[in-house]
């Protein structure tokens, strides 16, 4: 089988399952989008299939050529380090296929504004000068990873008047509860917790749990979900590595 090259979305994956769950529903809304178009899930750990079984699937159903969209929202240790091995496992087995990995989603502006979204939906007035919105990320040890969750947090409060902080659910600082201590030694008398996860899952409550723990009002937005803005994003990262395999 030849043709267009197939499409495999790459979650981390998670023991809960709402997670995976999520990615499926946005492999559906892919799927609506490009018809023409053979999408896959697949998952780096704690949830099924995996990537090489995916891959090594489309390779005996004929497709010799894919691309790897994953869907993270940092260019981490999962996207620069797990991934490409895992891809490079594949490969150097079969030989003839030719896979090729996408940049991360994050933090393009469609990606950006879902976030904003669910931050309203949730009830928050980004225009109110006293509201302190959390910008809340999973955190790793790449500190260009999370610096750009901290530059994220900075434009969003110059663009909207409200005050932004950032935090992460592990491996980095601040944590939620300082993060709303500092907005509120800033002014803030009103409170948010943006979501920078694309899913439910054990870090997204925990970091929600926290939250409410410290400001039992606070306002807590729903992950970005299988927004058909993040499917754009997804199909724009496709289309670009495909025509980047191309070009080599």
């Amino acid at each position: 089988m030849t043709g267009r090259a197939a499409l495999v979305v790459a979650a981390h994956g998670s023991r809960d399952d709402r997670s995976p769950a999520t990615v499926r529903d946005l492999v559906g809304v892919l799927r609506r989008l490009a018809p023409d178009l053979v999408v896959r899930e697949a998952f780096l750990d704690l949830s099924e299939p995996r990537l090489d079984e995916v891959l090594t699937g489309l390779h005996e159903q004929g497709h010799r050529r894919a691309v790897v969209v994953p869907l993270l929202l940092a260019r981490a240790y999962h996207a620069r380090v797990d991934l490409p091995a895992l891809v490079a496992g594949v490969t150097s087995r079969l030989r003839s296929s030719q896979v090729a990995v996408a940049g991360v989603l994050g933090p393009e502006s469609g990606i950006q504004q879902v976030a904003l979204d669910r931050l309203t939906e949730a009830g928050a007035d980004l225009g109110d000068p006293e509201l302190g919105v959390v910008l809340a990320a999973v955190g790793t040890s790449s500190a260009p990873a999370n610096t750009a969750v901290a530059a994220l947090a900075r434009d969003w409060q110059r663009r909207y008047g409200c005050l932004v902080c950032p935090a992460f659910a592990s491996a980095a600082r601040p944590d939620v509860p300082s993060a709303l201590r500092t907005l509120r030694a800033g002014g803030a008398r009103r409170f948010a917790l943006a979501s920078w996860f694309l899913a439910p899952g054990l870090l997204p409550e925990r970091v929600a749990r926290l939250a409410r723990n410290a400001e039992p009002g606070v306002l807590v937005a729903a992950p970005l979900g299988a927004d058909v803005r993040v499917a754009a994003v997804v199909l724009r990262r496709y289309a670009d590595a495909d025509a980047d395999a191309d070009a080599q």
